[in-house]
């Protein structure tokens, strides 16, 4: 994907113009591809660096994706406490690449802005002074409770236009 087209969809995804469709839609689905992910509790070790951890995004399993869709985000929140919901341990872009109607999103580092081949930042973490810098801030509350979430949205990027065809949302666990 183009420097250019990441800075337009960066553009896009933070304004309130963005044009959604089909949020609906119920056959769009991402689950995890590993078992350790429960959905209760964040695994061990999957918690920030500031708490011992060694952490990694979820690798995820993501079907129904619709017709048009070309690239992924995945948005990940700490719905507990409002500074860091709405993406605020960190959004973060994949490119499809015509893999139809359904991907294998790989697991990534947490704490870096080293992204692999395919991915992109949105925008990164906002608590780089609570835990070390990067696109995704795993888990970070101390072991409190709080609620993490992830949102990935299926969108169409032509030129300047983006769409958000679907949404879905994981429910990470509580740490």
């Amino acid at each position: 994907m183009k420097k250019q087209s990441k800075m337009l969809l960066l553009g896009i995804l933070a304004s309130t113009s963005v044009s959604l469709s089909a949020q609906a839609d119920s056959s769009f689905n991402a689950r995890f591809s590993d078992a350790t992910w429960d959905g209760k509790q964040v695994p061990t070790g999957q918690q920030c660096q500031k708490f011992g951890g060694e952490p990694s995004t979820p690798a995820l399993s993501v079907s129904g994706i619709p017709a048009g869709a070309n690239l992924l985000v995945m948005e990940y929140s700490d719905k507990t406490y409002k500074k860091m919901d709405d993406g605020g341990h960190g959004k973060i872009g994949y490119a499809l690449n015509g893999e139809g109607d359904s991907a294998q999103i790989p697991s990534i580092p947490g704490h870096s802005f080293d992204l692999p081949s395919g991915f992109f930042l949105v925008a990164a973490h906002r608590a780089p002074k609570w835990d070390k810098a990067g696109a995704y801030m795993p888990p970070c509350s101390g072991g409190k409770g709080n609620d993490y979430h992830l949102t990935v949205k299926a969108i169409k990027q032509d030129g300047e236009r983006s769409e958000i065809l679907a949404q879905t949302l994981i429910v990470l666990g509580k740490y």
